[in-house]
């Protein structure tokens, strides 16, 4: 079962500049959904994406974080944008 620091630290890996977890990152499972949620936060903005269990698991297990890393680029341009 993944963790959700797991998920947090991997994000703080690929992109080290992005903040500390818990603080600009928070990572949760919906359940209802059955998919990952990552909070991105800089000062007043804030945005979400999901990540699908398998592309967390495929990422966290080093075989593939290409979604994860196309959401959080999303997430971060979008906020900088702002």
């Amino acid at each position: 079962m993944i963790d959700k620091k797991q998920i947090c630290e991997k994000i703080r890996e690929i992109y080290p500049d992005i903040g500390a977890c818990g603080i600009d990152v928070e990572v949760e499972y919906d359940a209802t959904q059955k998919r990952w949620v990552v909070d991105l936060k800089k000062d007043r903005h804030e945005l979400k994406t999901y990540l699908e269990p398998g592309d967390a698991e495929s990422c966290l297990l080093g075989k593939q974080c290409v979604s994860l890393g196309i959401e959080i680029a999303q997430l971060r341009g979008n906020i900088e944008r702002m």
